[in-house]
């Protein structure tokens, strides 16, 4: 078993440094309030034995807190005492110089819990590290001034989650959607450098690869485009090839008619939209931001936002050659094909595609045996969304952001351009549990919890009032987002509907067992679970109302946080058979990743509650490799098609590079119970050695996670 020092380092757990520490305290009281000797060795057996079942690396913190506890259970309340008051000294000398020593811990790369914070970022490399550093000194000038001391409280507690504080002394907003169309047809400037409107297809694709670098190193959150902005430009490029053409076959003194010409430039159009998504493809991958990661950029693939006739045609074959690309994958340092994070994909199913005869069947099905080789595409039903979004459809930002539906003074509704200013999450178990199943003081400490996540929101919405458009030209001045001018400020945009601001949930499923006694898709809890989540939507109309500001609710994606906030309720209320005996807690509204169900009956179930989430959310089956099951995947993307707005398969996508194993790598636990992937072929266990992919939070990771979160991937059941 291992430990993880305030560092942030894990090293062996040694019991003799318990029995040391006990041993001191119990040599500054009297004679008489002393433990004895078998008294400290019980203490520090009974503490062994509570980190052992924690099944993880219990901090040096909780030990600590273990120790208080069974020393109080001795009676030694003297000695008690003197341990806390010298803690407590340790803690003010320690307060003095953290930051410092996190930093060096992130430099000398032994700092565990951030070589497993983000599945995407690696850890060792100079620009992730220096984002890293950033961010500590953001967090403690977060916490020191820019935040209440209450709301700080109630994050490091678990109460609530603070996103982004790493980002927030900075006037950064959260996600958006990239008004792609407004930047290549009006032109734009990059790095004070003016971008006119492209003139062929690839320079479209390549000036929209450039801008989503440069968008991913102004913001901290997920970006989306859509290929009907590029799609216009294929256009371009054939009017372009067939004048080339004609030219060409003329200076020959060749036959030049218009069938030949047309013939001849549909062949080079077709060997630009390969190289133009090749380009989109591989530059989202091998570009770096600001951050350290490649941008987090989502695709949105939608045959209905453009006119019927040649567009739409042109659209389908670059969504045709994105499904191609990316069902092909991308070379490993090994030079094996793998799949990559990003950028994640959206294919939206409509009348047109989604069942066989329909003139676009063929592209789905293509779709289809993507998603079973590499994860994508998403899918989203239009029919769905239209229905829940004033008969609009749209794609979310990033990876579940969704935006309100906001319209401008013609009446037509406009989404691309606008933004999401950030979000806090309610830990909703923590509210359960404090109540002690109490159904009265739960709805009462809910609303406690509630008013400190609208505090906690205004600050971000206040953090953002008053910043000038010249902090990111490429946002607020070149298109991205809007055109203000030189020194004008982004307020217009903050308010009015026009960008959204979240509060997120979590744990819904813990707790309706907690409260009830059951899992929310047991017909006697399932109102309970509904009533809860129409009550924090009550509370984001409320304030939205209140303030014309845009609070919409969001069933927030959990990564790194799962394990924070599992680790606080234990330390809180103990370990609670089906609510806090795990090392993680469920996302959103989720049915808990151990229950059994089909894949049908848990999209059906979620879909009300994906109804009640307005602000972003996603639903997934897991399945097994279904590379020979297309039949299945198209049954389960029509099911999406007809019952729920939103939703995902995960599968398996891994490779060994050791053995050239290219299965399901396994999880297994090691000597100290640490959760580690092993190639079940070779026995490789070196992360550095193997390729790993899964979906964890609505996007793909592929640089390993913490035990949190580990332990939730392998805990899930199949739901086909």
């Amino acid at each position: 078993m291992n430990i993880i020092k305030r560092s942030g380092m894990e090293t062996p757990f040694d019991a003799i440094k318990i029995k040391e520490a006990v041993t001191k305290a119990n040599a500054t009281v009297h004679e008489a309030d002393r433990l004895s000797e078998a008294q400290i060795k019980a203490v520090t057996e009974q503490v062994t034995e509570l980190c052992i079942q924690m099944k993880r690396s219990p901090s040096v913190e909780e030990i600590q807190d273990l120790v208080e506890e069974e020393i109080m259970k001795q009676d030694a309340y003297k000695v008690a005492s003197n341990y806390i008051t010298y803690r407590y000294k340790r803690e003010l000398i320690r307060k003095s110089n953290s930051t410092d020593k996190q930093i060096l811990s992130l430099l000398e790369c032994n700092n565990e819990e951030v070589l497993q914070e983000n599945s995407n970022k690696n850890p060792v490399v100079n620009s992730v590290q220096r984002d890293y550093m950033a961010g500590e000194v953001s967090k403690d000038i977060t916490k020191r001034f820019l935040l209440p001391q209450d709301i700080v409280e109630a994050h490091e507690k678990g109460i609530i989650h603070f996103h982004d504080a790493d980002y927030f002394a900075q006037h950064m907003h959260n996600c958006c959607l990239v008004n792609l169309e407004d930047m290549l047809q009006n032109g734009t400037i990059i790095s004070e450098t003016m971008i006119e409107r492209p003139h062929s297809f690839s320079t479209a694709c390549n000036i929209a690869t450039q801008a989503i670098a440069q968008i991913a190193s102004s913001q901290y959150g997920g970006q989306s485009i859509t290929l009907s902005h590029i799609a216009p430009f294929v256009q371009v490029s054939r009017e372009k090839f067939r004048r080339e053409v004609r030219q060409e076959l003329e200076a020959q003194n060749l036959p030049a008619n218009d069938e030949t010409v047309a013939s001849m430039a549909e062949m080079r159009v077709k060997r630009e939209i390969v190289q133009g998504v090749q380009m989109i493809q591989y530059q989202v991958i091998t570009l770096m931001t600001t951050n350290g990661q490649a941008p987090f950029v989502t695709v949105f693939m939608y045959l209905n936002e453009v006119p019927e006739g040649q567009t739409r045609d042109d659209l389908a074959l670059i969504i045709e050659e994105m499904l191609r690309q990316r069902i092909q994958g991308v070379k490993n340092e090994a030079g094996v094909y793998i799949t990559p994070a990003f950028p994640k994909l959206i294919y939206v199913l409509e009348e047109d595609n989604i069942r066989e005869g329909s003139r676009y069947w063929e592209l789905t099905k293509l779709a289809a045996k993507c998603t079973a080789r590499r994860l994508v595409p998403d899918y989203i039903s239009e029919k769905i969304m239209k229905e829940l979004k004033d008969g609009n459809c749209y794609p979310c930002m990033g990876c579940r952001s969704f935006l309100t539906v906001y319209r401008e003074p013609d009446g037509q509704p406009k989404f691309y351009g606008r933004f999401n200013q950030g979000v806090v999450t309610i830990n909703l178990v923590d509210a359960a549990c404090s109540s002690g199943q109490d159904m009265d003081k739960f709805w009462e400490i809910l609303e406690e919890r509630l008013n400190l996540c609208h505090r906690a929101l205004m600050c971000r919405h206040n953090r953002l009032k008053g910043t000038p458009s010249d902090v990111a030209p490429i946002l607020w001045q070149n298109g991205a987002l809007a055109r203000l001018k030189k020194g004008e400020t982004i307020d217009s945009l903050l308010y009015g509907g026009y960008s959204t601001i979240s509060l997120g949930y979590a744990g819904l499923c813990e707790c309706v067992r907690y409260m009830t006694g059951c899992s929310h898709t047991n017909p006697e809890a399932t109102p309970f679970a509904l009533e809860i989540m129409n009550h924090l939507n009550d509370s984001c109309k409320k304030w939205a109302a209140e303030s014309n500001i845009a609070f919409s609710l969001y069933g927030t994606p959990l990564e790194s946080t799962t394990y924070k906030f599992a680790k606080c309720l234990q330390d809180r209320f103990g370990v609670i058979p089906g609510v806090t005996d795990k090392n993680y807690i469920t996302n959103s509204y989720h049915i808990h990743v151990t229950e059994p169900i089909n894949a049908f009956d848990k999209l059906t179930f979620e879909a009300q509650f994906q109804k009640l989430s307005p602000g972003g959310a996603i639903s997934y089956v897991e399945v097994p490799n279904m590379q020979d099951n297309i039949e299945a995947v198209l049954a389960v993307m029509q099911h999406i098609y007809d019952h729920i707005m939103y939703a995902e398969l995960n599968t398996k996508s891994d490779y060994c590079q050791c053995c050239g194993y290219d299965g399901e790598i396994r999880i297994i636990e090691d000597d100290h119970n640490k959760l580690i992937w092993e190639c079940p072929k070779c026995g490789n266990r070196n992360q550095e050695k193997m390729n790993v992919a899964r979906r964890t939070c609505g996007y793909i990771g592929t640089q390993f996670w913490n035990q949190g979160r580990t332990q939730e991937i392998r805990e899930r059941v199949l739901h086909l």
